[in-house]
């Protein structure tokens, strides 16, 4: 019954708002005789004549702090002179900021009616219980101490406003508006605090649609979703669904993300310089690396395609967002991937565009202007940082060409001129720009050594389980084998880092945060069946610095299918075991860290994980297996 009056609360509100949006427009175009009809969603999108970009315009700290209508003037005119006619917003309710840089295109557009600048406006979907009080427990993959969210069903009071706005908005500038997005990331499941399940999209989807039909919305307005490639069913089966399947059929198009920039750490097997490649200069072994980052998003973008033909959906599909950032103090500078500078940016954003223009696909590049609210305690945080133009006004790489060729010419922002960033300074530039690592020298990142005559989820027979040992092997073993696939080996959420150092020691090195995890992931679609070792023992050996907190064991099921069990044993001054300088040897038995495991789905056959603010730590294991 809830649900019925809810339901009957949004649609009279929204009715209400669209017929007296209606009156408005009917009056304004019989006093607006200079009206130029603009051109439909269908005409924009896949259209290069219309490159579009994500746009946010937050100068500070928070977006409590929203630009004026005359900051959003100038930034307008910034990206009509960058090429920009099509911009991606991400709030309609919640912050004013949409809504004021309609009314800054709008104010353009009266002084010249020939100005083209269109919108696709985000509708921001969070789950029931969203951001609330309840902490997230890695170690127990659970919530804490607060109300938890419901991923089954959307915050209505959120959500509903986000809905409703964005329709009121769409009817005001029927001429600027031209799609509306139900959700940004919403439905991707590492997005803890408020991800949703699809059916929760697919509602308000095809409230959208409705309004269409019957004539409360421009029915040229297309609906879409923007999503992670994964979450519309691109890469992990478990995001695959009948719901899935009925919200591809239901939006009038896909809108994927899809970001080789955050897997040259966490996915880097496309990073780095070959080992042909490494007597080149600095210059073509760096656009061999972006070439194949490239090459990386196509791959990405391509499995939603494969996905979607595969069900006999033929529905445009673009790209909904990605970028590259210029900086950053951990995972993607250069103590790590060494991929954020300005000079791999713009290679990336050339290559990009000349690909997606030629294949007709919309790319909303992420994004126009640095803003510092993403990671607002990290300056140096790459989220900060991933603008063509920074917060000083200085054009980054990627637009020189525009800003000598004068596009940039007059125009300010916050009444500055926009400037030339290393003064201008190619030679600088181009020094500052960091070499990509050599495959030949990255971190091992992925233990290779599998048993070829077993596919994952088989039993495990043999005695021995190896996972990495420096002299143990199954050819010199009467009844040992390595795992039925490779093991990548897993930062979480760049809160560590983690590789294989020789004589196969792995080495795991703490991060900035309140958290930090890793692990030894099979890389399979289902998990390691070790049923025959419920009553053996788990054996490694572990050094590291000395008083640090963290839990080892290993995990079974999968955090996305909700099934997750964490085995541990813990370590650090209020654990069970002290991790020492030296090497030591312990040998746990799987029945006293057994968390209520099925060990028949082992899917992380070694995790480490902590709660504790440990920074830059290291644990080092060697000498990896189980037995019976």
């Amino acid at each position: 019954m809830l649900k019925q009056i809810e339901l009957v609360i949004m649609i009279t509100t929204t009715r209400l708002i669209a017929f007296a949006t209606a009156l408005f427009l009917i009056g304004c175009a019989q006093n607006s005789e200079d009206s130029v009809s603009t051109p439909t969603a269908a005409e924009i999108f896949g259209n290069p004549n219309y490159p579009a970009m994500s746009y946010g315009g937050y100068r500070e700290l928070t977006r409590d702090v929203v630009p004026t209508e005359e900051q959003l003037v100038e930034d307008v005119k910034i990206l009509h002179a960058m090429g920009i006619r099509l911009l991606r917003t991400y709030n309609t309710s919640q912050y004013p900021m949409a809504a004021r840089l309609l009314v800054a295109i709008d104010q353009i557009r009266a002084g010249d009616p020939t100005f083209e600048m269109y919108v696709m406006l985000g509708a921001w979907i969070e789950a029931e219980n969203s951001w609330s009080e309840g902490i997230w427990d890695p170690e127990t993959n659970t919530w804490v101490e607060g109300s938890i969210p419901n991923h089954s069903k959307g915050n209505v009071v959120n959500n509903t406003a986000e809905i409703n706005a964005a329709v009121q908005l769409a009817n005001q500038y029927p001429d600027i508006v031209k799609a509306i997005s139900v959700g940004n990331e919403a439905m991707v499941q590492w997005a803890v605090a408020y991800f949703v399940y699809p059916p929760v999209i697919l509602k308000w989807v095809n409230h959208l649609q409705g309004l269409k039909e019957s004539g409360e919305l421009d029915p040229n307005i297309w609906i879409t979703s923007s999503d992670n490639y994964e979450s519309w069913g691109g890469g992990n089966p478990v995001y695959r669904s009948e719901d899935l399947t009925a919200l591809m059929h239901a939006v009038d198009f896909l809108s994927v993300h899809t970001y080789p920039f955050h897997d040259s750490f966490y996915n880097p097997e496309y990073w780095g310089v070959l080992t042909d490649e490494e007597q080149l200069s600095k210059a073509e072994m760096t656009e061999a690396v972006m070439r194949r980052a490239i090459t990386y998003a196509q791959s990405q973008y391509n499995a939603v395609v494969d996905y979607a033909a595969s069900l006999d959906i033929n529905k445009p599909i673009h790209i909904g967002e990605t970028g590259w950032a210029t900086t950053d103090g951990a995972a993607y500078g250069d103590g790590g991937s060494k991929a954020a500078d300005e000079y791999k940016q713009k290679l990336f954003y050339g290559y990009l565009r000349d690909w997606t223009n030629n294949a007709g696909i919309s790319l909303f590049y992420f994004q126009a202007f640095d803003e510092r609210w993403k990671q607002a305690d990290s300056p140096q945080g790459s989220e900060n940082h991933f603008g063509l133009v920074r917060l000083n006004n200085e054009v980054k790489y990627a637009l020189w060409d525009r800003f000598d060729a004068g596009a940039f010419e007059g125009l300010t922002r916050d009444g500055e001129p926009l400037v030339k960033s290393f003064s201008g300074d190619e030679i600088s530039l181009l020094a500052a720009a960091m070499v990509p690592p050599f495959k030949s020298q990255m971190a091992v990142r992925r233990l290779a050594s599998s048993n070829e005559a077993r596919s994952a989820g088989d039993p495990v027979t043999e005695s021995t389980y190896i996972v990495s040992h420096e002299s143990l092997n199954p050819s010199n073993s009467d009844s040992a084998t390595y795992p039925s696939a490779a093991l990548k080996l897993t930062p979480w959420e760049g809160t560590a880092s983690i590789e294989q150092l020789p004589n196969s020691v792995i080495s795991v090195l703490t991060r900035e945060g309140d958290w930090w995890g890793v692990s030894l992931e099979l890389d399979a679609e289902v998990g390691e069946d070790l049923s025959a070792f419920s009553a053996g023992r788990l054996n490694l050996e572990l050094r590291g610095d000395t008083g640090t907190t963290f839990s080892i064991g290993f995990q079974t099921g999968n955090f996305l299918r909700g099934d997750q069990v964490n085995n541990f044993a813990s370590f650090g001054p209020d654990g069970d075991y002290q991790i020492q300088e030296d090497w030591q040897t312990f040998s746990f038995p799987i029945e006293a860290i057994n968390g209520g495991a099925n060990l028949a789905d082992v899917t992380n056959v070694i995790a480490l994980m902590s709660r504790t603010q440990d920074v830059n730590k290291t644990i080092q294991l060697k000498n990896i297996y189980f037995s019976r």
